[in-house]
């Protein structure tokens, strides 16, 4: 894909890689997110299994295309509530049920789109052991801010530069939560995750600046540290 991964974008400096836009990241993100609904309606289910960055690949156009299905498994079928198997994936991306038990559903895929939609918002990647303590799990640093909107700034990537309105930072830090529930079952599906960031991308939410009653995030600097989290399995 001409355009790389998104994870090239999100931590990679340079001329080539250039920061996107919050209406670039929000396109991807939705983008991703009916590219999963796709796999999680299909007949058979699929689970993609290994959600993250580096396999959203974009097109010139930053149209996102999901990338190495190799970890992708069948969905459990008839009365089977889960799928038995051995723990793979990427460290920091994987649902905590799934590290526990090797149970997988398409609500393990669910909660690594919030860990991926949470990247696209702070610009952090899932585990930077270059932060400091405290900061080395971008979900355990970030759940406290994203419930408070006087405090959101501190996980918004300042690069954004107040391009997003408070209203639309809350929702999209509220989808992430909700994706990211320990529960697999307060979870939403991917179904109602593509319908909440279709509204993030409809017009009235994507007004500029100056218009009575929006107030824009201008989220101060701070460092940013990206070293590539581990590809390792997983195993338990």
């Amino acid at each position: 894909m001409s355009r790389g991964s998104m994870e090239n974008h999100l931590f990679r400096r340079g001329s080539h890689f250039q920061p996107l836009s919050w209406s670039i990241r929000v396109k991807v993100a939705l983008g991703a997110a009916r590219g999963l609904a796709f796999l999680h309606n299909a007949k058979p289910q699929v689970i993609y299994r290994d959600f993250k960055t580096s396999n959203i690949l974009l097109d010139s156009n930053y149209n996102a295309k999901l990338s190495d299905f190799g970890l992708a498994r069948d969905g459990p079928t008839g009365d089977k509530s889960h799928v038995s198997t051995r723990v793979v994936g990427t460290y920091g991306y994987a649902a905590p049920e799934y590290l526990a038990t090797g149970h997988l559903t398409a609500k393990s895929d669910i909660y690594s789109f919030g860990v991926v939609l949470l990247e696209m918002l702070s610009a952090r990647r899932a585990i930077d052991k270059n932060r400091p303590s405290g900061e080395h799990n971008l979900v355990e640093w970030a759940k406290p801010y994203l419930t408070n909107k006087r405090r959101i700034f501190r996980v918004m990537d300042p690069r954004l530069e107040g391009q997003y309105l408070l209203d639309q930072a809350q929702k999209a830090a509220n989808l992430a939560l909700q994706c990211l529930a320990v529960e697999p079952k307060f979870r939403p599906n991917m179904d109602e995750v593509v319908t909440a960031l279709e509204q993030l991308r409809e017009p009235r939410n994507m007004q500029k600046s100056g218009q009575k009653g929006n107030t824009h995030c201008h989220p101060n600097s701070r460092s940013t540290g990206n070293p590539r989290p581990s590809a390792s399995p997983l195993h338990v």
